[in-house]
């Protein structure tokens, strides 16, 4: 795959970025699905919930390595067509300070992307593109992920769509009750504003 078709400027820093951001968030992701991240010849560790009853999205935080990260992951509550094999389906928000990390954006969506494609999200009317690698979708730059958040924040209901390598079109439904709790939640917690 081309970089250009990732959305990035310079193809020099493009496969670190890529490679970077696929290994962070699913490293996040791990997490999430078994409750634990396995650091290289260290101890398991746990992630600590940040809220009590945490609904739809929930907030977490753990150590890694020289520091704090914070996240936080919802699943959709509806995902169309129904019947169709995927596997495990997030959003997750992530900070990681230590590295210089606030709010980035991952999309989960429990299959391959058709090659080239770009994902969309729907947040109450305002649209955004992702691109995609793999099964996940990214936001371009941080700026487009900080009025993605913001969206959500303000939001009711969101929807995100994309194309599977086989040609299937999914389309994913999240309630965003809880996102702002969940979201404060983390911010609080890694110190971010």
């Amino acid at each position: 795959m081309e970089y250009d078709q990732l959305g990035l400027e310079n193809a020099a820093i493009g496969p670190y970025v890529v490679a970077m951001k696929k290994y962070l968030t699913i490293l996040a992701m791990v997490t999430v699905l078994c409750g634990i991240a396995v650091a290289a010849q260290a101890k398991p560790a746990s992630p600590k919930s940040l809220l009590r009853n945490p609904g739809i999205w929930g907030a977490f935080s753990l150590k890694e390595g020289k520091g704090l990260a914070c996240y936080m992951a919802g699943q959709p509550d509806h995902s169309a067509p129904a019947g169709v094999k995927r596997g495990p389906i997030w959003v997750l928000i992530t900070h990681r300070p230590y590295k210089k990390i606030k709010g980035e954006v991952g999309i989960y969506v429990g299959y391959p992307f058709k090659p080239g494609s770009t994902a969309s999200i729907d947040v109450d009317g305002k649209k955004f593109k992702l691109y995609t690698v793999d099964d996940t979708a990214w936001m371009e730059n941080p700026k487009s992920e900080a009025k993605l958040v913001r969206a959500m924040r303000a939001g009711k209901k969101m929807v995100i769509r994309g194309v599977s390598k086989r040609g299937t079109k999914t389309t994913d439904r999240y309630s965003l009750k809880g996102f702002t709790r969940a979201h404060k939640a983390i911010n609080r917690a890694c110190k971010v504003k």
